[in-house]
């Protein structure tokens, strides 16, 4: 099975070969954005670097797209709304509500947090679980404050 990179890097080859020069245009920049983080970070381009970079893109698309939205910009919307929408095809599905409710109460029990002041700690456990690729770390720290009041 390819992995997210090799992927991406064969829909680029694939769009531009349909001339679909603005799905082209979208993922040769976000291939940019991995390239460019591998070597800001000095690592390999691996699924879990790709990953980070996609959540990274996507989330600043949202941000841009919600400005847009509070100017009356509905052509842009509508653009960062598609870029969204082809970027997503690659990040890997996200876990169902109760499993991710499930996974925050086992990492709350092994911490023994019982405060927001141990929150770090319920995260830390949590980015060592198997499934830490697919959370939404910024979700889930609000899950966790909620839990910890």
């Amino acid at each position: 099975m390819p992995s997210i990179y090799e992927r991406l890097r064969s829909d680029i080859v694939t769009a531009m070969k349909a001339r679909d020069s603005k799905t082209a245009l979208i993922l040769r920049t976000l291939d940019a954005a991995i390239q460019r983080s591998s070597m800001d970070l000095g690592k390999p381009i691996d699924d879990g670097l790709v990953i980070t970079a996609l959540r990274k893109s996507v989330k600043n698309l949202a941000d841009a797209r919600a400005e847009f939205e509070k100017g009356g910009r509905t052509d842009l919307v509508a653009n960062n709304s598609a870029e969204i929408a082809v970027l997503e095809n690659y990040l890997p599905k996200g876990l169902d509500p109760a499993q991710v409710d499930a996974l925050i109460a086992e990492a709350i029990r092994s911490t023994g947090a019982t405060s927001k002041k141990e929150m770090g700690k319920v995260i830390a456990a949590l980015k060592v679980h198997p499934d830490a690729g697919s959370l939404d770390f910024g979700a889930v720290s609000k899950l966790i404050q909620a839990r910890l009041a």
